[in-house]
């Protein structure tokens, strides 16, 4: 398949990616008319940064976010560059947007034209916690997610989750600073602001980018760093009583 093909081409180092295909079907907007699959991938965060992330973000863990974003953002123009190429018509889609998109563009609602996290629930990637991080099944929150919409029609090679895998953990809603969320567990009929407050996450991340980095930026990680499924990670280095005290 030369879209596989393609892919594995470009995700180097291989063991530092995941990705997988989804059929999006009726779940985007209008204006992508056509594009009824997708491609997601997710790049690994730095397991030692992420550690180091304990009670509040280090300006190690925003400069890694912020070139992990970077460097997502490329690779899918070079992808999408290679399947257009190829009679492949796609359309690349940036990995988050900037603070100044969110004061403007996104305000009302602090949602995007496309959810990263949406198309790798359908590609089978992992699911939603109860942080609203998309939660993949080897390595946790720990990564940052992109997305390829394509026309031509692809299988899943996995199937789509619709419901979490959480079960009774509560670890990131102990931990989280803003008290962001409240246990529910998400499946694909559950609202996002049924579970999560999106506005008192975004309250504590400005908070912790003007006192810990005194940058404007909203940025903090603690529930990235405290899920045991990205904890599993061999070379962790904290433990949740490092995290809790």
């Amino acid at each position: 398949m030369i879209i596989e093909q393609i892919l594995e081409k470009h995700l180097q180092p291989r063991d530092q990616y995941i990705y997988g295909f989804a059929d999006l079907t009726g779940l985007l907007d209008p204006k992508f008319e056509g594009f009824n699959y997708g491609i997601s991938i997710g790049r690994k965060l730095d397991n030692r940064i992420v550690d180091s992330v304990i009670n509040g973000p280090t300006i190690e863990y925003y400069s890694h976010y912020r070139q992990i974003n970077k460097d997502m953002e490329q690779l899918t123009i070079d992808i999408s560059k290679e399947l257009n190429a190829c009679g492949i018509e796609s359309i690349n889609i940036e990995p988050s947007v900037s603070t100044g998109d969110l004061d403007s563009k996104y305000l009302l609602l602090l949602k995007t034209d496309i959810s990263h996290k949406m198309v790798a629930t359908r590609a089978g990637l992992g699911w939603i916690g109860k942080t609203d991080l998309f939660v993949s099944k080897e390595s946790g929150p720990r990564l940052r997610l992109v997305s390829i919409l394509i026309k031509t029609p692809v299988v899943p090679k996995s199937k789509p989750v619709d419901k979490s895998r959480c079960g009774n953990c509560n670890i990131c809603v102990d931990f989280c600073p803003a008290k962001t969320a409240n246990g529910i567990l998400w499946d694909i009929n559950v609202k996002r602001e049924e579970f999560f407050d999106p506005w008192k996450c975004r309250e504590q991340c400005a908070e912790f980018g003007r006192e810990r980095l005194g940058l404007d930026a909203r940025v903090c990680g603690i529930c990235v760093a405290v899920c045991p499924i990205g904890q599993k990670s061999p070379d962790k280095s904290v433990s949740f009583a490092d995290i809790k005290n």
